[in-house]
């Protein structure tokens, strides 16, 4: 594979980005070898991929999920318990009891964040890639060999295509240093531009002698970036309003398509994703909740609104991305409905044994002590409220029996304890 020095330079990410730009460049071999290189079914395919190797992740994070709702309740009498109190002290127990209830059921507080660790650099790093196919394509870039060395040996090319760049608002990727523009930034420069910018550029009278080496790279290009009869180098607005002057309403409705699908189908996907359980014991939705869900909302609708700005191929790969996890969500749906969370529990422990052996501790104290705090926590009120009655009753009966000098048992006896406790009665 031809190696460009436009690729990511982002932290960590450009690492990953060489991972799977390996796996972008075998996609598109295999395709240029079956006679279909189209960067657009290539992005496809790559999502495809990538998605599924994320499955065993997001399985994992549903997993998660389900067993926090199964704790909530839990959780949440924990937080009852130390509402309002702010002391260390308070503080401290209640992050033990917190504790005692995820050491029950085997999971770690932080659960969920290791998953979204890996998947954020990935997601990251797809963008990167899309945005950056000539560095991570060996056969992209060699497309452009011819029109980047005609383009070197016109005198003043740099501030030609400086100059282009800018009263054309071509968009670019990568920093282009003007000053010593290499091969690689006229590449970056070329691989972006749309049809009506490849004209424009051939158009230019100082590139007159080379206009046939670029109206050639134009063609290649084409073929390359046309998917459905739409070039994803262009953004849907231009390719709507270039549809509606020349009334191709067909065209139109296709461009139209793209923002529209890429809201339908990630709203699809939000509302399969399983929903975070009340944070009250009322059942009314907290802050976190309500934030959620507005994202949820928000969310698809903002990328219908960036996707008229940018490029197809961003589109593309939003819809089958939404596409691909609407169906992984479906099956995951389905095989968490048949979990058996008791099942899960003990298998949540036994991992947790296994450390605690690892660690030479006892495998068995950290389920044993758990039950016993969350038990704790589950019953002081009950017990408060059984040795209150019984403490009431002890002080009844030794009020009645002390504060009289009448024979014990007796009918005069009797009849004063109904006094006094009429008279009690009375007071209060």
């Amino acid at each position: 594979m031809d190696i460009l020095l436009s690729k990511s330079t982002w932290f960590i990410i450009k690492w990953v980005c060489e991972v799977l730009g390996v796996l972008m460049n075998g996609i598109y071999i295999v395709l240029d070898k079956i006679g279909i290189p189209n960067i657009g079914l290539a992005i496809i395919f790559f999502t495809i991929i990538i998605n599924l190797i994320l499955t065993p992740i997001q399985i994992k994070q549903q997993k998660f999920s389900k067993m926090t709702s199964v704790m909530q309740p839990e959780l949440q009498k924990i937080q009852k318990k130390y509402q309002g109190k702010k002391d260390q002290n308070s503080q401290m127990k209640m992050q033990e009891e917190t504790m005692a209830v995820y050491q029950k059921y085997g999971v770690s507080p932080t659960g969920s964040c290791l998953p979204m660790l890996i998947q954020m650099p990935v997601m990251f790093a797809l963008y990167q890639v899309i945005y950056h196919i000539p560095g991570y394509i060996g056969t992209v870039k060699n497309m452009f060999t011819g029109a980047v060395q005609a383009i070197q040996g016109v005198s003043g090319s740099a501030d030609i295509l400086s100059k282009f760049v800018s009263e054309n608002a071509v968009r670019l990727f990568s920093t282009v240093d003007y000053d010593k523009l290499s091969a690689n930034n006229i590449t970056d420069i070329l691989y972006v531009l749309k049809p009506s910018q490849w004209s424009k550029l051939s158009d230019i009278s100082a590139f007159s002698g080379i206009s046939d080496v670029l109206n050639q790279t134009a063609k290649q290009t084409e073929r390359m970036n046309m998917f459905l009869g739409i070039n994803i180098t262009e953004a849907p607005m231009d390719v709507i309003k270039s549809a509606w002057s020349s009334q191709s309403w067909l065209l139109l409705i296709g461009a139209l398509m793209i923002p529209i699908l890429a809201w339908f189908t990630q709203w699809i996907s939000y509302k399969l994703m399983p929903q975070a359980p009340a944070a009250n014991s009322d059942n009314k939705q907290g802050g976190m909740e309500q934030s959620m869900k507005m994202m949820n909302t928000v969310m698809p609708i903002m990328s219908a609104f960036f996707c008229l700005s940018f490029s197809i191929g961003i589109g593309i790969y939003w819809i089958a991305g939404a596409v691909i996890r609407c169906i992984q969500q479906v099956i995951i749906n389905r095989q968490m409905a048949k979990v058996d969370m008791n099942q899960l529990i003990e298998k949540n422990q036994e991992k947790v044994n296994k450390k605690r052996k690892k660690a030479g501790l006892p495998p068995q104290k950290i389920t044993q002590q758990a039950k016993m705090n969350v038990r704790n926590i589950e019953e002081p009120k009950e017990e408060k409220k059984q040795e209150q009655k019984e403490k009431n009753v002890k002080d009844s009966t030794e009020y009645y029996k002390n504060s009289t000098n009448y024979k014990s048992g007796s009918l005069a006896s009797k009849a004063n304890m109904v006094r006094q406790f009429e008279d009690k009665k009375k007071k209060k």
